[in-house]
């Protein structure tokens, strides 16, 4: 009884996802109003009892973030979908609204609203439908994993061949650093 298995991939095209939980909606701007009042000097439990957060989790933000704010305190440069606009985007959609009159009423590109409206449906019943609260979620998510990835380096083109102990002692090394197999001297 019940769907076959493989419905949903042949209903959206793609796999179906495991729930992530509950998204936390508008996380960072509820942070970075957080870092704001510690910045005024406020301790991290009455930071977060401004904000609207439980002191633990006020305290959790303070000592992850070592007592330094992880983001940026400036307000986001408008580059990126706020979740208001999201929220109209959803209501837009709802109201059968086309892409290209949603992208009017928000002021954005068309295909900005579209790879929105593409990448951030959640398939709910076999239909993909577009929910602000996840698409946000979803946007967050993919940040923070761009952020993390920021500091580090990519990863060199060329090979680094390991020296052998011989090659050290004959004295083939010298001078001469090996890469990708090939002998560049400096």
């Amino acid at each position: 009884m019940g769907r076959p298995s493989g419905w949903v991939t042949a209903m959206t095209g793609r796999p179906a996802m495991r729930s992530p939980g509950r998204p936390d909606v508008n996380a960072r701007d509820v942070q970075r109003q957080f870092w704001r009042r510690i910045a005024e000097g406020l301790s991290s439990e009455e930071a977060a009892l401004v904000c609207g957060v439980s002191q633990p989790v006020g305290a959790r933000w303070f000592r992850q973030g070592g007592g330094m704010p992880p983001l940026s305190l400036k307000p986001p440069s408008g580059r990126y979908l706020s979740l208001a606009e999201r929220e109209e985007i959803a209501l837009l959609k709802a109201q059968d609204k086309g892409v290209r009159e949603i992208a009017r009423l928000v002021r954005r590109d068309g295909s900005t609203i579209s790879r929105e409206l593409r990448r951030n449906a959640a398939t709910r019943g076999g239909q993909p439908e577009y929910r602000a609260s996840v698409a946000q979620w979803h946007a967050e998510r993919r940040l923070r994993r761009t952020l993390s990835l920021r500091g580090r380096s990519r990863r060199s083109t060329c090979s680094i061949r390991p020296i052998r102990t011989q090659e050290i002692l004959s004295g083939s090394m010298s001078g001469a650093l090996q890469l990708g197999g090939t002998r560049s001297s400096r």
